[in-house]
């Protein structure tokens, strides 16, 4: 099927040939400094919940909405072209350390909403083009690798699990008017892979062309980096049409990717 280019494409990659785009900065050190304590988490809303939610960023969507949303300004005044919605978590995988599956595709809907007020009000301010990226986090599961040491067949998640749980969280951060999707923060490709094959299914079903962003990170334990695993994410720029741009983050990679010599044995580079 033969989709029309979208507006949001357009209109994105006509800015990033002005200038250098700007992606807001972190969201959970925002957080962090706002102390708040398990009552200000739950809000009124889950205030008889029966688990603990301090430290459930991705819920302070619901309960402390004004926050999260100035939160998103405050980048966007300072300076940020895109800001990416506070859903780093929002899937039914991650929310059911809290039993709270069933919010999901609601914690997407209504983070994209905030991220969007906030890039609506500031650039009737001064009249900038803003950009809100839907974050879609990797999940606290890894389709590549099994937990148990002693059952390396074994897996925690299956593919079809997260193109199922992506799938709902990109419903809900289109739904909540995101100009783009923002795979991030990839440590296991098969997992990005199960988000990017959600995004295409649900464009598809959509007849829409959603534009994505990928960005990985390199951890630093050799057996991650130099088996073949970093290289790949480069292969995945080519899953959906037009531009895709990717980025990587990477720690200590000069040490643990160059070859060891007899004389730098013992002698890890700085």
């Amino acid at each position: 099927m033969t989709v029309a280019v979208s507006p949001k494409r357009t209109a994105l990659l006509a800015a990033a040939r002005e200038r250098i785009l700007v992606l807001d900065g972190a969201m959970g050190t925002m957080i962090q400094g706002l102390e708040y304590d398990e009552a200000a988490f739950r809000g009124e809303r889950f205030r008889d919940f029966h688990r603990d939610l301090r430290g459930n960023n991705d819920l302070l969507i619901l309960t402390q909405p004004k926050a999260i949303e100035d939160i998103h300004a405050h980048y966007l005044r300072a300076g940020a072209d895109i800001v990416a919605t506070n859903t780093f978590s929002s899937t039914s995988i991650a929310q059911a350390d809290y039993d709270l599956s069933g919010i999901a595709y609601e914690m997407n809907l209504e983070g994209a909403k905030l991220a969007r007020s906030a890039a609506t009000r500031v650039s009737a301010e001064d009249g900038k083009p803003r950009f809100v990226a839907g974050a879609i986090g990797p999940t606290n599961r890894t389709a590549s690798i099994s937990p148990d040491v002693s059952s390396p067949g074994f897996r925690a998640v299956t593919f079809d699990d997260l193109r199922k749980a992506y799938g709902e969280q990109i419903n809900g951060l289109l739904d909540g008017g995101a100009d783009f999707l923002l795979v991030e923060t990839i440590f296991d490709t098969l997992n990005a892979k199960a988000a990017l094959y959600a995004i295409a299914e649900i464009a598809e079903a959509r007849g829409i062309d959603v534009p994505v962003m990928i960005s990985g990170t390199i951890t630093d334990n050799p057996a991650g980096c130099c088996r073949g695993n970093c290289p790949r994410l480069s292969g995945i720029r080519s899953a959906t049409p037009g531009p895709s741009p990717s980025a990587s983050t990477a720690r200590s990679a000069p040490r643990i990717c160059a070859p060891t010599s007899p004389t730098s044995a013992g002698s890890p580079t700085r």
